[in-house]
């Protein structure tokens, strides 16, 4: 995470487009008024709001985090899809 003031981001806004794309990195443009900004590509921004999504549902996302304990204690099973075969 980059925190940047509110002229600097100005000045240098497509740096700082760039970075957040590139590098996936998010900035916080600081505002005198304490209401600050954030800038990030929209793929982090897709991911933040899908990552939501998921967690909303507490029996899914348990039922989610189960499957990946499983699948690192071994317990995975291997199969074809119809369209593979």
């Amino acid at each position: 995470m980059i925190a940047v003031n509110y002229s600097n981001a100005l000045n240098n806004f497509e740096d700082f487009c760039d970075t957040a794309v590139r590098d996936f990195e998010t900035i916080i443009v600081t505002r005198g008024s304490d209401e600050n900004v954030v800038i990030m590509s929209e793929a982090g921004y897709n991911n933040l709001i899908e990552n939501l999504y998921v967690r909303s549902n507490k029996e899914d996302y348990q039922g989610l985090l189960e499957s990946i304990d499983q699948l690192k204690r071994g317990n995975g099973q291997v199969r074809t899809l119809i369209e593979d075969e």
